[in-house]
């Protein structure tokens, strides 16, 4: 700990985790040629859609035989049309381990009412017991904890031979983790997160199971406009070639353009899950010798590495109060903000106090390494300001 201020700073002090920080080098020049003031139904809004599935599809090596498509409002809204459009056909798992997974579970519980579920749950920093999961079931589940720093560590705990269907919010997790294709039958992400596009457009990814499921089974509530994938009983196939259900921001989409071709010229997937691999390791091995922080997850196959949370466990904190603990790391966060070092980087407000540091693809791993000894420099003032109130 020190007292003195770093002489570096971070380059780009964007630490969101969500909208996360835009991709290395990027201008309002890249949107130079949107397609402003056309319809995306005309040929270069088509086109442009068109090639933003595509070019998904390549980078995140979804399978051929998957469908891809652009929806409303975001991961959100990717979740709630999957999970209004599917679940009722047989009984639902519903896996939480964070504030997402447990809005997930409120969904399907309080809004569509359904009576057969099973909820596993674990507090912030664990993940259920996975072995306890029955795949007769539809499981719904997020792949990385966004406001935990929890994520699965692989895909191996999922069925092959399953029944029901897998239902994934992997909004923090595409383009940062390797997702398994192979145990996934609905996937969703928002454009804002890995590659640090612009919201409220959400992706759905739908496997060939999830696409029988929408052609042989009918909810028994009414599907709003912006849930409804099918016509006449079939697969609306337009929606999975960029005839997007609703009025797109052709300014978005060119954004997510650009991302998209970052992403490929930096080498695709492998690249940019090497990149938030080498942030989050670059705070792994601080955190392993600074004994005033920890990981928020506990264990460290675990660790997700784009939201990455980390608590306070110096005693002259964890003996404060729960109010006190979370105004110590608002302060925390604020005199980072102040310094134009870090931006947005406190704790989620349902999850425990602490702060959430992004390390997803658009973020450089010499911008977390500069900021991680003004994260020392803040708890010294932090904790002086404690002991002079003391």
């Amino acid at each position: 700990m020190t007292a003195t201020k770093p002489g570096m700073r971070p380059a780009v002090p964007h630490f969101s985790s969500g909208p996360c920080a835009k991709r290395p080098g990027w201008t309002l020049q890249a949107l130079k040629d949107a397609a402003l003031g056309r319809s995306h139904r005309a040929k270069v809004g088509k086109v442009k859609l068109k090639r933003a599935i595509d070019l998904t599809r390549e980078i995140l090596e979804v399978p051929a035989d998957y469908r891809i498509g652009i929806v409303p409002a975001s991961d959100t809204g990717a979740v709630e049309m999957a999970m209004w459009s599917m679940l009722g056909a047989r009984p639902v798992t519903m896996i939480a381990w964070e504030s997402f997974g447990e809005g997930w579970v409120s969904d399907v519980q309080k809004e569509l009412k359904l009576k057969d579920v099973t909820v596993l749950k674990a507090p912030y920093g664990d993940l259920p017991d996975l072995s306890k999961v029955d795949f007769s079931n539809d499981v719904v589940f997020t792949w990385n904890g966004t406001t935990s720093g929890v994520r699965v560590p692989n895909g191996d705990w999922i069925a092959a031979d399953r029944e029901g269907l897998t239902i994934c919010d992997a909004t923090s997790a595409a383009f940062a983790q390797k997702l398994d294709w192979a145990k996934l039958d609905v996937v969703t992400f928002s454009w804002q997160k890995a590659l640090g596009g612009e919201a409220a457009h959400g992706m759905i990814v739908l496997s060939p199971r999830a696409v029988a499921r929408l052609e042989s089974y009918k909810p028994a509530w009414p599907l709003p406009k912006i849930f409804r994938m099918t016509k006449g009983g079939k697969i609306n196939e337009g929606i999975f070639v960029g005839e997007t259900i609703n009025t797109p921001s052709m300014l978005c989409v060119e954004d997510y353009l650009d991302t998209l071709d970052w992403a490929k010229s930096v080498g695709g997937l492998k690249a940019t899950i090497a990149r938030s691999d080498a942030s989050a390791r670059a705070i792994a091995d601080w955190v392993e010798k600074t004994p005033w922080v920890a990981h928020l997850a506990n264990k460290a196959d675990e660790r997700s590495n784009t939201s990455v949370c980390l608590k306070v466990v110096d005693p002259a904190v964890t003996s404060l109060s729960g109010d006190d603990q979370a105004a110590f790391a608002k302060t925390l966060a604020g005199l980072l903000e102040k310094e134009g070092v870090a931006y947005d980087i406190a704790y989620y407000r349902d999850a425990p106090p602490g702060l959430r540091i992004w390390c997803g693809a658009t973020i450089e791993s010499a911008d977390v390494k500069a900021l991680l000894p003004w994260l020392d420099w803040a708890f010294a003032q932090a904790k002086a300001g404690l002991q002079k109130a003391a």
